[in-house]
């Protein structure tokens, strides 16, 4: 009977969903999304988290949240005890953050803290959460990348360079689990109308200053929409497919110089 009971139970809960980077921008839109789908949510960011938390509530989701800095060890594993042994549905791993400016003249402290926020804490939670996925045979894992990672970042080396990492880790975890029931998805937007700028000092440059940056909205449903079909990649917005299509046939060289026209401190002027 308790049986018969734990399995009703796990059919009808409802699915769990958890979102890094919620606070905000693509984050906060992709929680918006699951939650209007009828997921429970545990939402994380290195930021307050209250009001995010309202409006997901408002939509019906049950919602625990953790302010934590995934960059850590520490924040990684108290976002996992959040989840607290629930079977994970989908994973959004969306937490990033920018540093502009040139390589030489930036703080070490920040250019690791962009590394461990992008790549360690991004993978280290997807081993994690994947590993459940695989145990119970399925689960969707969508990460945001970057057409950045596509592109060598002159004025933004140490970001692109994370996202180069983040997009091709993605299609190589997606092979190793093509047999599993987990899928995996990357999400590769171009600039988009987020405080990404601000909190990476590149408000002083052209791309920065770009009044044409896609909404988050937009994006994020690209990226939920791909993950729903299981497909392997989506680059939302037609700009930035143009220009993912052109930077795989232009020489890295080529493609160095015209970042640094977009990304090079005072370019905006």
């Amino acid at each position: 009977m308790t049986d018969v009971l734990d399995q009703t139970a796990a059919e009808t809960a409802r699915p769990l969903a958890v979102v890094t980077g919620a606070s905000s921008g693509i984050g906060y839109e992709l929680a918006k999304l699951f939650a209007g789908d009828g997921y429970d949510l545990v939402v994380a960011a290195d930021t307050p988290l209250g009001e995010a938390v309202q409006v997901l509530e408002s939509l019906g989701a049950r919602v625990d949240p953790v302010q934590a800095d995934l960059a850590t060890e520490d924040g990684v594993q108290s976002l996992y005890l959040a989840v607290a042994g629930r079977p994970v549905d989908a994973l959004a791993a969306n937490a990033g953050h920018g540093l502009g400016k040139a390589f030489l003249d930036q703080d070490f402290e920040d250019i690791v803290h962009v590394i461990n926020t992008n790549v360690t804490g991004t993978i280290r939670l997807a081993q994690l959460i994947g590993r459940d996925m695989r145990e119970r045979g399925r689960g969707r894992i969508l990460f945001t990348g970057s057409i950045a990672g596509l592109m060598p970042g002159s004025f933004q080396a140490v970001y692109n360079g994370t996202k180069a990492f983040v997009d091709s880790f993605s299609f190589a975890l997606r092979n190793e689990l093509k047999d599993s029931g987990v899928s995996v998805t990357v999400l590769m937007p171009g600039p988009t109308d987020t405080n990404f700028f601000e909190r990476g000092d590149l408000t002083d440059t052209k791309v920065g200053q770009d009044e044409n940056k896609d909404d988050p909205a937009d994006v994020a449903k690209a990226g939920y929409e791909a993950m729903i079909r299981g497909d392997g990649d989506v680059v939302a917005g037609l700009g930035n497919k143009m220009q993912a299509a052109m930077a795989a046939v232009t020489p890295q060289t080529v493609l160095a110089e015209m970042h640094r026209k977009m990304a090079e401190p005072g370019s905006g002027d």
